[in-house]
């Protein structure tokens, strides 16, 4: 008796673990979550940021690269919502790193997520679970002309 009731335990927690890993991958818009938040005035213009292919200005001096991998609670928000603050929470690292190595520029910016890129000029890659939503960023920091 004592095996079954162990065993039925051991299903209903392996059921109730799927059930909470849930891990959408969503491709949203650039723009939207640039709009959303206050992204553009929280990020100011000390720094400009470039994904993927967008063409830049000469690159005068290149100061490194680095990722980040930012997480937001999701729960009671859409997923839209919930990814738009993850991907500014990211920008903001990005940004801040920037600061650190006297870059003006973020370049090359792709989505990182679980170190898979996913490269746009116009979109990024977020991750919506059941109560956390993340976006991972990487880029090349360097001075412009």
């Amino acid at each position: 008796m004592l095996p079954a009731i162990l065993a039925c335990a051991l299903a209903t927690l392996g059921v109730t673990a799927t059930a909470q890993a849930r891990d959408t991958k969503l491709l949203l818009p650039l723009s939207a979550a640039m709009s959303a938040n206050d992204a553009k005035v929280r990020l100011g213009d000390s720094v400009k940021f470039y994904f993927g292919n967008q063409p830049t200005p000469p690159v005068l001096e290149r100061l490194g690269a680095d990722k980040t991998n930012q997480k937001t609670n999701s729960f009671g928000k859409s997923a839209e919502t919930a990814c738009n603050w993850a991907f500014l929470s990211a920008m903001l690292r990005l940004q801040q790193r920037a600061h650190e190595l006297g870059a003006n520029a973020v370049i090359n910016i792709v989505s990182n997520y679980k170190n898979v890129e996913m490269s746009s000029d116009t979109q990024f890659e977020c991750h919506d679970g059941a109560i956390m939503s993340g976006v991972a960023l990487k880029g090349e920091f360097v001075k412009l002309k």
